[in-house]
C-alpha cells in the first residue's frame, strides 16, 4: 500500500491594513506604489507621489516619462530608489496604471502590484484612495488572488506573496467593512483555487468531505457527510455508480447556514456543486491529454464549500444550504458500464451511454434531493461539466442557463460586480428529444450542442423550482497568469455567488 500523501506546509495571502498617512510618513516599508492616471497631455501621478520624490531625491514622473509609461491598468514602471543615504528602508517605487478607473482596472492594478512585489515584506500604497465605489475592495481581491500559489516540493515554495500591504491615504468610516468584505471574497476564492490544485492521490471525495467539515465548523455551518452506506439506503444511484469504480467510495457533502435570527420563515436557497475529485472518464477512458487536469473536476463542489464558508462575513440575508455530491470516476470491474440505467433519488432513470458524462449523474442526484426534501426557492448548480462550453466561450467566460427571467438576472448582476464573467446560453427545447433515452427516463450522452443538452438534462431534476446552471468549463483552468489568475485550476465560482448570496435582497423578483 502507498504511503497516505502528506501535503506540505502552503503560503498565506497577504495582509492588509489601512492608514490616513501617506506612504512617506509610514516606516517600514520596501517598497511604494503609486498610481498612475492617463493623461492626453502626458500620464499623471497620484496621491503621495510628489512628497514620495522629495523625500528620496527621485524624479518619479520622470522615470515614467523615461520608461514610457501610459498608465493602461496593470501597467507597472519599477523605479529601484534604495540608498545607503537614507534612513528608511524603501528600495523600490512601483509606478501602477489605473486605466479608466473602474472597478476592473483597480482589480488588475491589484493584481499587478502584487505579482510585483513577491517575497517582499510590506508594501505601502496609495492606489486604493483613488479607487471608485468598491473598487478598494477590487484592488485587494486582485492583490490576494494574484498572489495565490501552491506547491509540493521537498525544499518549499519558490516564491512567497508579499507578506503586508498597507493601502494609504485612506480616511473613510466605510473602507473598513469594505476591506473584511473584499478579504472574504478573495479568501473564498483563494480556498476554491487551493481545493481544485491539491493532486488526486489525496483529494479523494472522504478528504474533500473532511475539508466541507473543518471550515464549516470554523464559519459556525451545520456539516452532514453520507457514507456510501447512506447513500445507497437513500437511492444515489447516480453518485454510487460514478462513484462504484473507484477503491475511494463517493460521499455528499451538505452544509447549511442561517443568517442571524433566521426563522422557519426565511428562504432558503440550496447551492449544487459537482465534486468529481478525479475523472479517468470510465470505461469511455479520456485520452492522456484530457486526464492532465481532471484533479480540478470537483471546482464546483470547491466553490460551493467556498462560497458557504465566507456567507456569515458578507451578511448574507437568506438561508443557504450547500450540497456537493464527491466521487471519483474510475476504471475497474465494478465502473459503471455504458448502457447501464441507473435510478436517481426521486425515482427518475437514466441510461448511461457514455460514462465520461458523469457530472450530471451526480448533480442530478443532489438537485432532485434538494427539490424533495429542503423545499428551495431558488436553485443554483455550478460545476466543470462540459468540454462543449469551451469551445462555445473560451477561455475566460463560464456559461449559464436559466428557468427563471429574475434568477438569470440576478446571475448577471453578480457577474458584473465580482468580475468571474457569465454568458447566458439557451435551453433550446428542440432539443429535449435528444435527452430522452429509448429504454429510461433520459439519456445521458445526447451529444450535439452538448452544454446545452447537458442543462436539459439537469432541467427535469429542478422541477418547479427556479433553477440556474453554472457550467465554467470554460473557465477552470487559466494556462498562463493573467490579472487575478494564476496559471492553473482557477477556483472560479465563490465571487460570484458571494456577489449574488451578500447582496441586499438575493431573492428579489424570485420569490
Amino acid at each position: 500500500m502507498a504511503p497516505t500523501a502528506q501535503l506540505p506546509a502552503q503560503v498565506s495571502p497577504p495582509q492588509f491594513a489601512l492608514s490616513p498617512a501617506l506612504p512617506h510618513q509610514i516606516g517600514g516599508a520596501e517598497v511604494w506604489a503609486f498610481p498612475v492616471l492617463p493623461d492626453p497631455g502626458g500620464p499623471l501621478l497620484g496621491p503621495g507621489a510628489d512628497e514620495a520624490s522629495d523625500t528620496l531625491g527621485v524624479d518619479l514622473l520622470a522615470a515614467l516619462e523615461a520608461a514610457r509609461g501610459t498608465g493602461r491598468a496593470g501597467e507597472v514602471t519599477t523605479v529601484p530608489v534604495g540608498s545607503a543615504e537614507r534612513d528608511d528602508d524603501v528600495a523600490l517605487v512601483l509606478l501602477v496604471g489605473v486605466g479608466d478607473g473602474s472597478v476592473t482596472d483597480f482589480r488588475r492594478a491589484g493584481a499587478a502590484v502584487a505579482r510585483a512585489t513577491k517575497d517582499r515584506a510590506n508594501v505601502v500604497t496609495t492606489l486604493a484612495a483613488i479607487a471608485p465605489d468598491e473598487g478598494l475592495g477590487a484592488f485587494v481581491v486582485g492583490a490576494m488572488l494574484a498572489s495565490f500559489a501552491f506547491h509540493w516540493r521537498s525544499t518549499g515554495p519558490k516564491e512567497r506573496p508579499v507578506a503586508r500591504i498597507v493601502l494609504a491615504d485612506i480616511d473613510d468610516d466605510g473602507a473598513d467593512d469594505e476591506l473584511a468584505r473584499a478579504i472574504a471574497l478573495g479568501g473564498a476564492g483563494w480556498r476554491s483555487r487551493a481545493l481544485a490544485t491539491v493532486p488526486a492521490n489525496l483529494k479523494t471525495p472522504a478528504w474533500l468531505a473532511e475539508q466541507a467539515i473543518e471550515v464549516g465548523e470554523a464559519a459556525g455551518l451545520d456539516v452532514t457527510v453520507w457514507d456510501e452506506d447512506r447513500l445507497a439506503a437513500e437511492g444515489f444511484g447516480g453518485l454510487l455508480a460514478v462513484g462504484g469504480g473507484s477503491v475511494n467510495p463517493p460521499r455528499l457533502i451538505r452544509m447549511d447556514y442561517a443568517p442571524p435570527g433566521a426563522n422557519r420563515r426565511t428562504p432558503t436557497v440550496v447551492l449544487v456543486g459537482k465534486g468529481i475529485t478525479f475523472d479517468s472518464g470510465g470505461l469511455d477512458i479520456k485520452p492522456s491529454e484530457g486526464m492532465l487536469t481532471m484533479k480540478r473536476d470537483m471546482s464546483g463542489g470547491g466553490a460551493v464549500i467556498a462560497t458557504m464558508a465566507a456567507l456569515r462575513d458578507v451578511d448574507c440575508p437568506v438561508r443557504v444550504v450547500g450540497l456537493v455530491p464527491a466521487a471519483e470516476n474510475s476504471v475497474s470491474g465494478s465502473a459503471m458500464r455504458p448502457g447501464d440505467v441507473i435510478t436517481h433519488v426521486g425515482g427518475r432513470t437514466s441510461e448511461v451511454n457514455n460514462t465520461d458524462a458523469e457530472g450530471r449523474l451526480v448533480l442530478a442526484d443532489a438537485m432532485a434531493y434538494a427539490v424533495a426534501e429542503l423545499s428551495p426557492k431558488a436553485l443554483v448548480d455550478i460545476a466543470t461539466l462540459t468540454g462543449a462550453m469551451k469551445v462555445s466561450l473560451g477561455q475566460w467566460t463560464g456559461g449559464y442557463f436559466a428557468n427563471h427571467e429574475a434568477l438569470a438576472e440576478q446571475v448577471e448582476s453578480a457577474a458584473t460586480a465580482s468580475g468571474e464573467l457569465v454568458w447566458r446560453m439557451p435551453l433550446v427545447a428542440d432539443y429535449e428529444d435528444k435527452v430522452t433515452s429509448k429504454i429510461a427516463d433520459g439519456d445521458n450522452a445526447a451529444g450535439g450542442a452538448g452544454a446545452i443538452t447537458a442543462a436539459l438534462f439537469l432541467q427535469h431534476f429542478a422541477g418547479d423550482v427556479p433553477w440556474a446552471h453554472v457550467d465554467f468549463a470554460s473557465a477552470a483552468e487559466s494556462p498562463t497568469d493573467r490579472h487575478e489568475w494564476t496559471a492553473g485550476p482557477s477556483g472560479w465560482g465563490p465571487r460570484l455567488l458571494l456577489a449574488w448570496l451578500g447582496s441586499e435582497d438575493p431573492l428579489a423578483g424570485i420569490a
